[in-house]
């Protein structure tokens, strides 16, 4: 049953016919790609196809380089048509041999050697060299570059060719986690981007078991099985075509019409129902909704301000209403079913009192403010409990603006024209180890310099200390005494802190799909899967 305090309201008619799939994603794309597909189905003379039909939620926001899109539909789809050398299975989160033939060597601490899969090809024919993997990690290792990905392996300090079937890492210090980490470096052909880099992005050029067909933005991505991939996952479809579903009732109207086989993120409201129809599974993540503030806008540069609207959210009371209770209130950094979860020192328990009491310590009698934030559909659901729970503290008054991610933090967050920002994260789509997923906030330029600066505080450089010493040390229990010393302080600095991390629903026909498995991270995986 549907609390009546739900902030939610199921936008989805019960069994929708196919017909009623075209009125739900209400746009003219929609209907021509499916128009399309009807044609297909109904040629006599064309052979059979297998292929998978699957419902994105994200839209596509940029391109598909690996090394600098951010596109969360961009990088589900890199999932198929590019390899590392090693890779992550994106369900279980275990490595498993990609372009390499054999997990990494240790020469010794700060040398590894990869040697290469032999006749492993680029889906335009050329075939996978050791020149590809060096510059595939040197142009990512270049600051000029700019890539995000560069304060995830900022610790080799070169690549060189081994031979003609192998590639040497060197490394700046010990990096124990080095086989799981490279596989967020995907391998891409160097000639092709060379030759032009912007077509690439467009048409990007991999090695993995399907290439891509064409992107149609706000409507679908298609892929082709790649007949000449001799890697472990080999296509097991002709062709897949995914349908960019930003709206949650077209996407559940998509699943249960069976036009699709599969969708991710499926809105809790219409989770039980549609379990009835499809299986239906929540995974715990590390997606999270963060609070982030501006430490260069008084008053939140004082520490007082940031806990006490930690302390003055009332956390449990918006996971019940904004997502049905299907997340879990932040008690560290990463979720209670990480591997390496470390309870924080601090815990921002509902607290309205001593939410006040922080802010009358920090001179701060009447707090105006606006919040930024993004239209993501389960965002815009929780939003307006989080303002009703702010609006509860003496003093405290906040109005929200919410847009497209991609405004929010090219007009708002990188301009430093923002206080308070609560949007949604997830860079476990590039790995779980516990170190990356710190990484990504907490070192480089992007976050802790420009956005919500906290660099060159003696908290910030003790807390990166903490996770230098945790990385490199191959004592797991002292790398989680290191990294709960790291969480501590920024449990109790919050500079950007999560709120929740949520479970993600995603729903499938296993009749349809065999071996499908849903993922503890953003996006669909069907790597291995068939199609009955």
């Amino acid at each position: 049953m549907i609390p009546e305090s739900s902030t939610k309201k199921s936008q989805t008619a019960r069994r929708i016919s196919r017909r009623g799939f075209l009125t739900a994603a209400g746009g003219l794309s929609a209907a021509l790609a499916f128009s399309a597909s009807l044609s297909a189905c109904s040629a006599d003379t064309a052979p059979a196809k297998k292929r998978i039909e699957a419902g994105i939620s994200y839209s596509l926001s940029t391109g598909f380089d690996p090394m600098i899109t951010t596109s969360a539909a961009a990088m589900a789809a890199n999932l198929h048509i590019f390899e590392g050398l090693v890779d992550l299975h994106p369900a279980t989160r275990k490595p498993y041999l990609a372009l390499a033939s054999e997990m990494p060597r240790e020469i010794d601490e700060r040398t590894y050697e990869v040697p290469l899969r032999q006749g492993a090809h680029f889906h335009d024919g050329s075939p996978v060299t050791v020149d590809d993997v060096v510059y595939s990690f040197t142009r990512v290792l270049d600051p000029e570059n700019a890539s995000t990905l560069l304060q995830l392996v900022d610790f080799i300090d070169g690549v060189e060719p081994h031979g003609d079937k192998a590639v040497r890492f060197h490394l700046k210090n010990p990096f124990p986690l080095f086989a799981e980490r490279i596989s967020c470096i995907k391998i891409v052909p160097k000639a092709v981007i060379e030759k032009d880099p912007k077509g690439f992005d467009a048409q990007p050029v991999g090695s993995g078991p399907y290439k891509f067909v064409r992107a149609l933005k706000d409507n679908r991505i298609e892929f082709s099985g790649f007949a000449d991939y001799n890697g472990q996952y080999k296509a097991t479809v002709d062709e897949m075509i995914w349908y960019l579903l930003s709206d949650s009732a077209a996407r559940v109207t998509a699943q249960d019409s069976d036009r699709v086989q599969a969708i991710e993120d499926v809105p809790y409201l219409d989770a039980e129902w549609l379990q009835k129809r499809s299986s239906l599974e929540q995974v715990p993540s590390f997606g999270l909704l963060f609070m982030m503030f501006n430490l260069q806008k008084p008053p939140f540069d004082d520490v007082r301000v940031r806990q006490a609207l930690h302390y003055g959210l009332d956390t449990e009371l918006v996971i019940e209403r904004g997502l049905l209770g299907h997340a879990s209130a932040a008690t560290s950094f990463v979720h209670k079913e990480h591997p390496d979860y470390v309870k924080a020192s601090t815990v921002y328990d509902y607290d309205l009192d001593k939410a006040s009491q922080l802010l009358h310590q920090a001179g701060v009698d009447k707090l105006d403010f606006t919040v930024h934030t993004t239209d993501t559909s389960w965002v815009k659901d929780v939003m307006p409990v989080i303002l009703e729970s702010w609006n509860k503290i003496p003093g405290v008054s906040v109005n929200m603006q919410a847009m497209q991610s991609g405004a929010l933090y090219a007009q708002y967050v990188d301009t430093g024209n923002y206080q308070l920002c609560v949007a949604p994260g997830d860079p476990s789509v590039y790995g779980n180890d516990m170190d990356l997923l710190l990484s990504w906030w907490f070192r480089g330029k992007t976050w802790a310099d420009k956005r919500f600066h906290w660099a060159g505080t003696p908290e910030h450089d003790q807390t990166l200390d903490l996770m230098d010493r945790a990385v490199q040390t191959s004592d797991r229990d002292e790398a989680l005494r290191l990294w709960g010393q790291a969480i501590d302080i920024m449990a109790e600095q919050v500079p950007l802190y999560p709120i929740f991390h949520r479970n993600l629903p995603t729903a499938w026909h296993g009749t349809d799909l065999k071996g499908f498995k849903p993922l503890p991270t953003t996006g669909l995986s069907f790597l291995g899967v068939e199609r009955n």
